[in-house]
């Protein structure tokens, strides 16, 4: 059963997002502090050509754009997705695809990818968000792994073996070495994107919706609303950038295969992401990814933890369910409540 409407929310919807509303986002604080964060990214791996700086960061980019744009479904419409890597796989095959056997540019290649997956999630959306709770949670699994059955026998896509991408697709980025920093300077500059999207679905009337959703989805439609075409937008919005994120990524390591495509691994860290960082907000969710990436990074490298990624993974989600539902920007607001006042 949905939970009644708090006072806590109520007052949110009420009196603190319309006063967001009657400011520019452009003028607010916290669209320059991402902006900050953005420009970090850009320059710190660029001084000395660091490349294993980049690298790390790259991954960051990575689990920051799908965190946030998982954030849309479950920390807004309070919406489990665990099917969140259908988004990166897609877009991974189409933009792979289209560049390697049709010579599309690059840019128009990730721009279809993103286009084509999410008019797909929308139609999508319109069917398996009429489920709610365990049920909606458990489709979206389905949903992973009728594509990745799907994609395994699509002898375009090379079936199970995947698709190669020949060298001489790299020459008009200036070669494979310069196309590295290409990749990576765009991931990056979606990375920023995702977070502003993300901050004004929060602060806009639409966000409102998708917050009213999550309290308790029935009571919003009784106030008026629509929330089956919120949900499915909200779907879909969500699956714009991880698509692009994956025709990125995929192209960077010049080949693709649906076991790396459609990994539900992936889809499982970005919900532990949200979950430890903070669901429901910009910076927490950010946060979060940053800190997992560092986490994850640490023990793939170590001899005596490298097989327990998942371990952790799932000890971490459990300690957080259990002692610390708001995340980090729980804790920090709890302790610190003038920082809700910068931080979304």
């Amino acid at each position: 059963m949905d939970s009644p409407i708090t006072p806590q929310a109520m007052e949110t919807v009420m009196i603190r997002r319309p006063s967001v509303r009657g400011a520019a986002i452009i003028t607010r604080p916290f669209f320059w502090l991402i902006t900050l964060v953005v420009a970090i990214f850009i320059v710190t791996p660029a001084i000395g050509n660091n490349v294993e700086l980049r690298e790390s960061l790259l991954l960051a980019a990575v689990y920051i754009t799908l965190a946030s744009n998982l954030n849309l479904m479950l920390g807004y419409a309070g919406y489990i997705n665990f099917g969140s890597i259908v988004f990166f796989g897609l877009g991974g095959y189409i933009c792979v695809w289209l560049v390697n056997s049709y010579d599309w540019p690059l840019w128009l290649a990730l721009l279809a990818a993103g286009v084509g997956v999410s008019a797909l999630s929308f139609i999508f959306g319109i069917g398996i968000l009429r489920l709610r709770g365990p049920f909606f949670a458990l489709s979206t699994i389905g949903i992973v792994e009728g594509v990745q059955a799907f994609v395994q026998n699509f002898t375009p896509w090379g079936g199970s073996s995947g698709i190669y991408i020949s060298p001489a697709v790299f020459a008009p980025l200036g070669g494979p070495a310069r196309a590295l920093w290409v990749v990576y300077f765009a991931l990056v500059a979606v990375m920023g994107l995702s977070l502003y999207l993300s901050y004004a679905i929060k602060t806009s009337k639409f966000g409102l919706g998708l917050l009213a959703i999550g309290q308790n989805e029935d009571a919003a439609a009784i106030l008026g609303v629509p929330t089956p075409r919120y949900k499915a937008l909200a779907y879909s919005a969500s699956a714009f950038l991880p698509a692009i994120v994956g025709g990125l990524y995929f192209f960077k390591g010049a080949f693709i295969q649906p076991s790396d495509a459609f990994d539900l691994t992936l889809s499982t860290e970005a919900i532990v992401i949200c979950m430890l960082g903070g669901q429901g907000t910009v910076t927490g969710v950010a946060l979060g990814a940053y800190l997992y990436e560092e986490l994850r990074g640490y023990l793939l490298t170590s001899e005596t933890f490298s097989h327990f990624q998942l371990v952790v993974a799932g000890a971490l989600l459990l300690l957080i369910v259990l002692f610390f539902p708001g995340g980090l920007m729980g804790f920090i607001y709890s302790r610190f409540p003038r920082t809700q006042r910068l931080l979304e």
